[in-house]
């Protein structure tokens, strides 16, 4: 079980599966991470002058390197998390897409835009710009300790900011080795730093002179990181977890959704913030999709070894919290189909299925964050959208129906930010996509255009092309100026197409 024990301005990491040592690392006080941010402050005014195909260039190359390391990161990541070679690997794999991406597609994403005057200003020429917030605090999970943070960090940093990037107590070594190949590359201007340490250390990024923060994390610590950065009025990006569902409708592949179920629900040993932990199924195929799932699940087995389908919880706290959701629901007439309080083994759960869940209980309303699937019937599609938006979270969901039409009908209903349709997590590939939630879930986006925006401040500027015949700019406007501009506002604005007003 990975444990982590504070020594004076140190942090001990233990390796998850082995329970063997893996190293120390600095608690960085307040004031580390101050000059750290003092560092960037430097490095992000050398960064944001140069051009954005410059820009391109350093992250091009750094994606290059990462890349070619990528075996070397995928088992740092699998030593710190437990979760399996090929998770590891996966990760890695998408994290350099997004990076990718989002190097490729800065300049012309957040190059100058020219827009419409309108009729009052027609003398003037408008455009907007983006412009770099500055220095731009990241505080990543555990669970996702590459693809997550390097979200905000990649368009953060293809925005054309610097960036202090503080990763989770647990995996301090993939932040130390991120920052170190960009060390390799650029070791005169830190543009990418890490500040290793645990909760203390974020506040202490989130009180500092940044510019703006992203965090990944629960709910309640994304409140905490709010409060901290509302004392200097600093914006923030924020990724709250989720509690996602998937729909399955009469109509559905069912092999092809049961398996979408497992992957959903037990990858990474079910610690995915945008992973599958409620199934709705209608009633006319539940018997036979639970039937499926159950075959399907009852073959799945965690262990350490690199290839098994996933590993142990990597907290210690973890285990406790499966364990809570599961005996809570079967104390309330759940049914276990699959495992039970049983297979909670500290480090390592085993795969869960639970059906007849009241929807009121623990495993339904709260974030479990294990390898445990709720499965419950209901009516009809209508019921089972009433049921996945009766949450605080709303972070992704995902639809199995042979219909496309019906299936982008029923994901416009869902209160989340990205849904999937006969897939889960299909929208986690897409480069050009962007990703965050509502309610619990944060608000705020990464990936794509718009956390390319994220990162950004839009400029408006225009520019006088010629005086005006008709000057309202002024203190004392002339009286027939006035005249002509309100005749002409009346004309433009006054007349309704309203049925009601043209039937007066």
């Amino acid at each position: 079980m990975t444990s982590l024990v504070e020594h004076p301005r140190r942090l001990h990491v233990v390796d998850p599966i082995t329970g063997e040592s893996r190293a120390d690392y600095d608690i960085a006080d307040e004031a580390a991470v101050h000059a750290a941010v003092e560092r960037a402050r430097d490095a992000a005014g050398w960064w944001a002058g140069l051009r954005a195909r410059e820009r391109r260039r350093h992250l091009s190359a750094y994606k290059s390197l990462i890349a070619s390391r990528i075996d070397e990161l995928a088992e740092l990541i699998r030593a710190e998390t437990g979760k399996s070679l090929a998770g590891a690997q996966l990760e890695v794999m998408l994290a350099v897409e997004h990076l990718d991406w989002a190097a490729r597609n800065a300049r012309r994403v957040l190059k100058r835009r020219s827009v419409s005057s309108g009729m009052l200003a027609f003398n003037q020429a408008s455009s907007v710009t983006y412009v770099p917030f500055g220095v731009v605090g990241v505080i990543g999970p555990w669970n996702y300790p590459v693809y997550t943070p390097m979200g905000a960090v990649s368009h953060a940093l293809a925005a054309g900011n610097a960036v202090v990037f503080k990763p989770s107590e647990f995996t301090p070594g993939v932040g130390v080795w991120l920052a170190q190949c960009w060390s390799e590359l650029l070791p005169d201007q830190p543009v990418l730093q890490v500040v290793t340490g645990d909760g203390a250390t974020g506040a202490a990024l989130c009180r500092a002179a940044v510019d703006k923060i992203a965090f990944t994390g629960s709910a309640a610590t994304g409140r905490a990181v709010m409060a901290a950065c509302a004392e200097r009025l600093t914006p923030v990006v924020i990724e709250g977890g989720g509690k996602d569902a998937l729909i399955v409708t009469a109509d559905a592949d069912l092999d092809a959704a049961a398996q979408a179920a497992v992957f959903g629900g037990l990858g990474n040993a079910g610690q995915t913030c945008a992973g599958v932990e409620r199934v709705y199924v209608e009633q006319a195929v539940y018997e036979p999709f639970v039937a499926r799932l159950a075959e399907l699940a009852r073959k799945v087995r965690p262990g350490a070894e690199p290839e098994a389908p996933y590993g142990p919880m990597t907290t210690p706290t973890q285990p406790g919290i499966v364990l809570r959701h599961i005996t809570d629901a079967i104390d309330r007439g759940a049914r276990a189909l699959v495992g039970d309080a049983a297979s909670v083994r500290p480090p390592f759960v085993e795969p869960v299925v639970l059906t007849d869940v009241p929807e009121d209980s623990a495993a339904v309303t709260d974030e479990t964050f294990g390898p445990v699937l709720v499965v419950n019937p209901v009516v009809d599609a209508e019921e089972a959208l009433r049921r996945t938006n009766a949450t605080a979270y709303g972070l992704s969901g995902a639809i199995f129906t042979r219909h496309r039409r019906r299936g982008l009908a029923l994901a416009a209903q869902l209160r989340a930010g990205a849904v999937s349709v006969n897939s889960v997590l299909g929208y986690a590939g897409v480069p050009s996509l962007p990703f965050g939630g509502v309610g619990d879930s944060g608000f705020g986006r990464v990936h794509g255009a718009d956390g390319l925006r994220e990162f950004s401040r839009p400029m408006s500027v225009t520019w006088q092309r010629f005086r005006p015949p008709i000057d309202l700019m002024t203190l004392q406007p002339a009286a027939s100026a006035m005249r002509t501009s309100l005749a002409m506002f009346r004309w433009r604005h006054g007349r309704s197409t309203h049925p009601a007003r043209r039937d007066a």
